[in-house]
């Protein structure tokens, strides 16, 4: 059974492979235009920067260059029910110098579009064990995100040999650009 988490929570990963399942869903836009949300992946070194640009995973670079990381593509529309993208890892295969996968979800031409994560509910970030296609855990953000394009929605980090999930739940108001620039 899936363990559900408050902001801030930790939980062990014991999964050496699992997909990461984003979902939402969106408001009538009352600019009459669709929301396209993002979801993208920084593999980040001891330092808490990119170990490359091609450690950048999203729908312009769907793998990183170990295939640890795999983007399963870019979804325009967010429509029905469960993940709306997922994110495949395989922690066989990450990089050693990797202590650090930050999730991040951006809305496509927020500012153009004028929309922003206070037109967007239902959002969660899941972990499921590919070996089962279980739950391990869920993290649902309830906060009310007024003024932010961009939000952490998780990562999962190394920590004395164990892979663990934290629940984040931060959001900036610079879009995808203030998290390229955190962590390049």
């Amino acid at each position: 059974m899936a363990i559900n988490l408050q902001k801030g929570q930790r939980e062990n990963i014991n999964a050496p492979k699992f997909t990461i399942g984003l979902g939402w869903d969106t408001n009538s836009s009352s600019t009459g235009v669709d929301f396209d949300l993002d979801a993208s992946v920084f593999i980040l070194g001891e330092n808490k920067k990119i170990l490359s640009d091609s450690h950048f995973v999203f729908y312009n670079n769907l793998k990183a260059p170990d295939e640890s990381v795999i983007h399963t593509g870019d979804n325009l529309t967010g429509e029905g029910d469960g993940d709306d993208e997922q994110i495949k890892i395989d922690l066989t295969k990450i990089n050693p110098a990797a202590k650090e996968v930050c999730v991040v979800v951006t809305i496509h031409d927020a500012d153009g579009r004028k929309q922003n994560f206070g037109q967007v509910r239902n959002s969660f970030i899941r972990v499921i064990d590919d070996s089962n296609n279980s739950e391990l855990v869920k993290y649902e953000l309830e906060e009310d995100f007024s003024i932010e394009t961009a939000v952490e929605f998780g990562r999962i980090y190394n920590k004395d040999g164990q892979w663990k999930f934290e629940a984040i739940g931060m959001g900036m108001k610079g879009g995808l650009e203030d998290y390229l620039n955190k962590y390049n």
